[in-house]
């Protein structure tokens, strides 16, 4: 493609390419929203999370991701779920879901819960894995989170 072009001209070229890929990019922003009781169901969305991200990223452009988690939603950020869960068959669903909040929390994902919900759920603040933001009300950082354009994505 290059043939024959000085190396000036070559670099030239590569630079001109790679700024119209960047200005061509398109960030992708949502919020989602973490309400939902089953645990089954709330780990299959987390995973979905990550795969929505790595088909966006896969295309060249750029995901700017949240997570809010109340309500039912909240036993996930616990260190100890297994002491507040009192339903053997969600425990795998739990230990499934954190890991993988952990997982997108690593890849950028910001990750807020409820302190109301924390207080509802018995669990106290201490034991709210590091990954993740304590929110007065996370019904306020969806709020802002949808003025900054990010788009309503909810679990339940």
């Amino acid at each position: 493609m290059f043939l024959g072009l000085g190396n000036d001209v070559k670099y030239f070229f590569i630079i001109l390419s790679t700024l119209f890929i960047m200005a061509n990019a398109q960030e992708y922003k949502a919020v989602f929203n973490c309400n939902a009781k089953d645990m089954q169901y709330v780990a299959s969305r987390m995973i979905l999370v990550e795969r929505t991200m790595d088909m966006i990223e896969k295309n060249g452009d750029t995901t700017k991701f949240a997570i809010t988690i109340h309500g039912g939603c909240a036993p996930i950020v616990s260190k100890n779920y297994d002491e507040i869960v009192l339903d053997e068959k969600d425990l795998e669903s739990i230990k499934a879901s954190q890991q993988q909040l952990i997982k997108l929390s690593e890849k950028g994902v910001e990750v807020v819960v409820c302190a109301m919900s924390l207080n509802a759920n018995t669990i106290p603040k201490e034991d709210v894995i590091p990954e993740v933001k304590i929110s007065q009300n996370s019904f306020i950082d969806t709020i802002r989170f949808q003025n900054n354009g990010y788009a309503l994505m909810v679990f339940e």
